[in-house]
């Protein structure tokens, strides 16, 4: 585990503990709910969200080539942040997530920097990662911790921007 401050700790976890698997639920359901209220006006139909969350359980953040990390403010698991190698020197970072009554408290950033830190200890020397327009505070946030935006590496449906950084 790794203490952050008086407030914050994070440590890997398994993709299929408890904590991690709330997480996603959480995380998952953010993100297509975001994007149906926005397109459709609605949110994600409940079998959609089941198959989908059984679809990605999380199994490519695990080592050696991947890793997850809780992040806990006073106990309470707080968020996520994931990381999968893609080639010998990339990673990509996935799952970045905070539960809502975490976020304006530096957690997201306490994240991201985890992450980093595990993916150097994959061997990534960049971590590169994919995100919508309509996460303007997650953009703001990779901006901000020196992320740069790139060409897209991937045809993602609902990617709209990516970004990299040197590790």
């Amino acid at each position: 585990m790794t203490t952050v401050n008086d407030t914050w700790t994070v440590a890997p976890e398994r993709f299929d503990s408890p904590d991690a698997g709330a997480l996603w639920r959480e995380c998952y359901t953010h993100m297509s709910d975001s994007w149906y209220l926005l397109t459709e006006n609605r949110r994600t139909d409940p079998e959609e969200l089941e198959r989908e969350i059984a679809a990605d359980p999380g199994t490519e953040l695990v080592p050696p080539r991947g890793a997850l990390v809780i992040a806990r403010r006073d106990g309470a698991a707080a968020g996520m942040a994931g990381v999968r190698l893609l080639d010998d020197g990339r990673a990509e970072l996935k799952r970045v997530f905070l539960r809502p009554e975490f976020r304006g408290t530096g957690g997201a950033a306490v994240l991201v920097q985890a992450a980093e830190e595990q993916a150097r200890r994959l061997g990534a020397t960049r971590m590169v990662l994919e995100t919508r327009s309509d996460f303007v505070a997650a953009r703001a946030l990779y901006q901000r911790l020196g992320y740069s935006e790139i060409e897209p590496y991937t045809r993602a449906q609902y990617a709209e921007h990516w970004y990299g950084k040197e590790l």
